[in-house]
């Protein structure tokens, strides 16, 4: 039984690190690209049919209205009263 028991734990271990012999990987394989790709589209035949929105809907936008959050005074003559009368 107790060989059994170390027969099985030695083939666990070994297993287990036998997963990180194969997962290493060569070091002379480089990847080369090439320096410049060029794509030749003079034998391509391209067919198809230009779909753009309706005129209308680019004609007939209109600008939003919205309530304005400062309003603006065009006079300050109760401020100017105010700090005169703090002055004397």
């Amino acid at each position: 039984m107790r060989n059994f028991l170390t027969a099985t734990l030695t083939v666990l271990v070994v297993s287990l690190f036998s997963g990180a012999a194969w997962a290493q990987d060569d070091d002379d394989q480089t990847v080369v690209y090439k320096s410049r790709t060029e794509i030749d589209f003079e034998g391509v035949e391209v067919a198809g049919e230009l779909v753009k929105p309706q005129g209308a809907l680019l004609l007939d936008r209109k600008r939003g209205a919205f309530n304005p959050l400062i309003k603006l005074r065009t006079d300050f003559d109760e401020e100017m009263s105010q700090s005169v009368n703090e002055v004397k």
